[in-house]
């Protein structure tokens, strides 16, 4: 009898050893399987970490940057990586490291506020525009209109008109991205306002406003966030080359795509100019993407059959 309770308590103590994870006791059927699905992908999970600690060095850059990212020392221009200057500096002397982790911050704000703003408005419009069949053929022809205009084209025709500030590139990015949020939250609308227990809410009277927030956005979230996800990264990279063409942020501020406009001319003299930040918008973008990918993969219902 004791050996048969000795057993059966190492059968226990393995089965547990053998959990996958710090997830690994969530079912198939819990609401936060999802997050073991995510942790179980290793690209998504490294790409979330460097994403978080990405976030974590631009909101200390004042306590980490040993320079000034915008002092002039024309004393030290154009110095290679060294001790002293980790990235080197530029063609005014500035501390290239320090305006890289500034660069940061820049390109964060206008990715989250861009994400932030697209997504409400895409939200709202497509929500609008798949409810109500009178107003979704005028909503998604301006939409469509908006939409065959290339991305970096549009946005840049904007801030021609708006002129080089920050909040004119998040208003800029944000008019090119609205329309492929609402064209999303429009779809996944076509599809719930017709299910049963949107019929049911419906007959007992509920009003439309609170329809279209409790039952239609509520089941459309998940592809929302993923879409939302993506569109950081679109940001970045789009604030970066709207920089780099000199029709973004002022060239005083310290930004990846500023900071490659300044390096471009000197490539073959100075390479650390634009390799560095070159290298900090390449990865910052592609582990937002590849998170993103996680998501959506985690968020789809059919990753509890795998």
């Amino acid at each position: 009898m004791a050996t048969s309770e000795v057993t059966q308590t190492e059968a226990i103590r393995s089965a547990r050893r053998r959990q996958p994870g710090l997830f690994g006791g969530i079912s198939p059927s819990s609401s936060f399987y999802w997050l073991r699905v995510l942790a179980e992908n290793k690209a998504a999970l490294f790409s979330g970490i460097f994403v978080l600690l990405v976030i974590i060095i631009a909101l200390l850059a004042p306590l980490i940057v040993p320079h000034s990212p915008t002092t002039v020392d024309p004393v030290n221009r154009l110095k290679p990586p060294s001790s002293a200057y980790f990235f080197g500096t530029d063609t005014l002397g500035r501390d290239s490291f320090s305006r890289t982790i500034y660069g940061a911050r820049i390109s964060l704000l206008v990715g989250v506020s861009v994400m932030v703003a697209s997504t409400i408005l895409g939200a709202i419009i497509g929500l609008v525009s798949g409810y109500y069949n009178r107003l979704d053929t005028p909503i998604m022809r301006v939409m469509d209109g908006l939409m065959a205009f290339p991305a970096i084209l549009l946005a840049i025709a904007i801030m021609a008109s708006l002129g080089p500030k920050t909040i004119n590139v998040i208003v800029a990015l944000t008019v090119v991205y609205t329309p492929r949020m609402a064209r999303l939250v429009r779809g996944m609308t076509l599809q719930i306002r017709d299910l049963p227990y949107v019929e049911s809410a419906k007959s007992i009277g509920l009003s439309d406003t609170l329809i279209l927030g409790r039952y239609v956005l509520k089941n459309a979230l998940s592809p929302v966030i993923v879409q939302a996800t993506f569109t950081v990264a679109y940001a970045i990279l789009a604030e970066a080359s709207l920089s780099f063409l000199g029709a973004g942020v002022p060239p005083e501020i310290p930004t990846w795509g500023n900071m490659l406009q300044d390096g471009q001319r000197l490539i073959t003299r100075a390479w650390w100019l634009s390799v560095f930040p070159g290298v900090a918008l390449f990865l910052t973008v592609l582990t937002l993407t590849l998170f993103g990918d996680g998501l959506r993969d985690a968020l789809d219902p059919r990753a509890r059959e795998r």
